[in-house]
C-alpha cells in the first residue's frame, strides 16, 4: 500500500449493524436542526427505496487483513448514490431504476487475442478464490468513497484463457439489452434500461486498459460489497474495480473481455476526449476543464481533503507509467 498515513485500520471496519444504528442516530441529529452537505443529508432527505433486490450472503471468501485510517462509506450511502447512466442520470434514481436487472442466468464471453477463449458463467467465476478488497474509490466529479469490495484479481480470470504474445489491451463491455455478445436471453426487465439519447452515452458502455494494468494484483473484478452479492445499482453481478483510476473506468456489469494488439475506444472518450482521457488515473494536478480535482468530498464526511497521485495507491502503481507525461497522456 502507499505510506503508513494513509492506510486504513483493520479495526476502524465498523461492522454494518453499527453503521445503521449511527444513521438513525445522523438523521435525529438533522431533524433537530443540524444540515450536513454530505451523503447523510441526502439520505435523509432521500431514503433508500424501499423495493430493492435482496442480495444473498458470500459464504466463503477471505477477509482483508489491510490496516487503513479511512473510515468506510455507510452501505445506504454506497448503494444509493450511484453513477449508472443506463438507468437514470440521476445518482439517487439508480437504485429503484435497477431493480428490472435480472443478473442470472449471466455469462461473460472473454475472447480476442487469447489462446482459449470461452464464456464464463456467473457460477464460474464465483468459484475463483473471492477475496475482501477496501479500496478508496474516487470519482473524476470530486466525490469519494471508500468500499469493501469482494472479487478477484482479473489476473486469474486472464490466466484461464492464456493472453496471445500480441495482446497489449482489454477492452470490456457493459449488458445492455440487444448487445449481449454470449447470445444469452435475459429477461424483458432489463428493457428498464434508458436509450442513449435520454443518458447522453452511447450504449452498450465499453471502457479498456492496458494488458499490464488489467494483470496488476489490486485490479480486481467484484462481485460483491459489505459481505453480499453485489447490488444491481453497483455492477451487479460482476464490475471491474481500478482504484488508482476515476470511478468510470471501473466498468459495471460486465458481458465481454476482449484482449486486443490496439488500444480500444472507450465511452467518455469518444464522448469528449478532450476531458476523458484512455488512462484516467487520479491526480490532483491534472484539473477537468471544468473543475478542479485538486481536492474531494468523501461521501459522509463534511468538507473536503485533499486528493492522492493514483488515489494513494502510487506505491504500488507508479512504475506502470514510468516515463509517461502524465499531465499530457490522461
Amino acid at each position: 500500500m502507499a505510506d503508513s498515513e494513509n492506510k486504513i485500520k483493520s479495526s476502524e471496519i465498523t461492522p454494518e449493524s453499527v453503521y445503521l444504528n449511527r444513521r438513525n442516530l445522523i438523521k435525529a441529529g438533522l431533524i433537530a436542526g443540524t444540515t450536513v452537505a454530505t451523503g447523510f443529508g441526502y439520505r435523509f432527505f432521500n431514503p433508500r427505496p424501499v423495493k430493492t433486490v435482496e442480495k444473498a450472503e458470500i459464504e466463503n471468501f477471505q477477509k482483508s487483513g489491510e490496516k487503513l485510517t479511512d473510515e468506510l462509506t455507510d452501505l445506504d450511502d454506497i448503494t444509493g448514490y450511484n453513477n449508472y447512466y443506463e438507468y437514470s442520470t440521476s445518482k439517487t434514481a439508480v437504485a429503484a431504476a435497477a431493480v428490472s436487472l435480472k443478473t442470472r442466468p449471466w455469462k461473460v464471453r472473454v475472447d480476442g487475442l487469447v489462446n482459449k477463449p470461452r464464456d464464463f458463467g456467473i457460477e464460474d467465476l464465483l468459484k475463483i478464490d473471492q477475496e475482501e478488497r477496501v479500496y478508496r474509490f474516487r470519482c473524476v466529479e470530486g466525490w469519494s468513497m471508500v468500499i469493501p469490495w469482494i472479487g478477484f484479481p482479473i489476473k486469474k480470470l486472464l490466466e484461464k484463457v492464456e493472453p496471445g504474445p500480441r495482446a497489449k489491451y482489454v477492452a470490456f463491455q457493459t449488458f445492455y439489452p440487444g448487445s449481449n455478445p454470449t447470445g444469452l436471453k435475459l429477461p424483458d426487465g432489463n428493457n428498464g434500461m434508458q436509450s442513449s439519447i435520454f443518458a447522453g452515452i452511447s450504449f452498450p458502455y465499453i471502457e479498456g486498459l492496458r494488458l499490464d494494468e488489467a494483470m496488476h494484483p489490486m485490479a480486481i473484478l467484484a462481485t460483491g460489497l459489505y459481505g453480499k452479492e453485489m447490488p444491481n445499482q453497483n455492477g451487479a453481478p460482476i464490475r471491474l474495480v481500478v482504484p488508482w483510476k476515476y470511478g468510470f473506468k471501473s466498468i459495471k456489469s460486465v458481458v465481454r473481455i476482449t484482449l486486443t494488439e490496439e488500444q480500444p475506444p472507450t465511452t467518455w472518450n469518444n464522448a469528449t476526449p478532450n476531458e476523458y482521457g484512455f488512462y484516467s488515473n487520479v491526480n490532483p494536478n491534472v484539473d477537468h476543464p471544468r473543475w478542479s480535482q485538486a481536492t474531494e468530498r468523501r461521501i459522509g464526511e463534511l468538507g473536503r481533503r485533499k486528493t492522492l497521485l493514483f488515489n494513494g495507491y502510487g506505491e504500488e502503481v507508479a512504475n506502470l507509467y514510468k516515463g509517461m507525461d502524465l499531465t499530457r497522456e490522461f
